[in-house]
């Protein structure tokens, strides 16, 4: 049986991979702040991504999904160096730091699979993203990094989402008006589901994605790469 740690499972886009992940037999243990009603049967530990203490982890993990995630919109005259330095932390760091922790018993895996989340944000510039950008910016880049460097047993990918219905984007859609203006700057004139992205998540750990590394994945509604007229 495989075992997948989540990093920041109680909700959202990790909630639902957590579900998905028991659904289908994967041995799947959470690490957040809170735990969540929705474990049935996940084993949880408290972890706090923005001061990471050692984790309690099996002998063997056979993939990392890293799920913390913020959102400061601010003008960028506005940005303090401790919201640069806050987001880069819970971002880009932790995920560096636990897969750090990690790495011992991913290795004793035959094939395991780190999976990253970065943002439509990086590759498209959108005004008031300048933190986390630059944040999500590190992600990718330390994506491609390692895996170079832990293959062939460890494959590493990171998925960019655009806005996604999720309790961290609450206060960016919680009008009909918000909604739909989010959506409609989308080429499919929607905004992203959390099982949306849980599924893809779910994929990258898979067998199934075997033969995929390195690679940012863009589940963003069209934004990055397409224009309509």
């Amino acid at each position: 049986m495989k075992t997948v740690l989540i990093i920041g499972g109680s909700h959202g886009i990790s909630k639902c991979l957590a579900d998905r992940l028991q659904s289908s037999g994967i041995q799947t243990l959470t690490a957040s702040r809170t735990a969540s009603s929705h474990c049935n049967g996940a084993q949880h530990q408290i972890f706090d991504a923005a001061n990471p203490t050692a984790l309690n982890l099996p002998d063997q993990l056979d993939g990392i999904v890293y799920a913390p995630g913020s959102i400061t919109l601010k003008p960028f005259h506005r940005l303090s160096e401790e919201d640069m330095l806050t987001e880069f932390k819970l971002n880009a760091l932790g995920a560096a730091q636990v897969i750090q922790q990690c790495l011992p018993a991913l290795k004793k895996s035959p094939a395991a699979s780190v999976v990253l989340f970065s943002t439509v944000a990086v590759q498209t510039g959108l005004p008031f993203h300048a933190s986390i950008a630059m944040a999500k910016g590190a992600i990718e880049g330390l994506t491609r990094s390692l895996a170079a460097e832990l293959s062939p047993s460890i494959r590493v990918n990171a998925i960019a989402p655009s806005l996604t219905d999720t309790p961290l984007a609450e206060n960016l859609i919680n009008s009909d008006a918000k909604r739909q203006a989010s959506a409609d700057r989308h080429p499919l004139k929607t905004i992203g589901e959390a099982d949306d992205i849980a599924a893809l998540a779910q994929f990258l750990v898979s067998d199934e994605s075997k033969f995929i590394t390195g690679q940012i994945i863009h589940a963003d509604g069209g934004m990055g790469d397409v224009r309509t007229f």
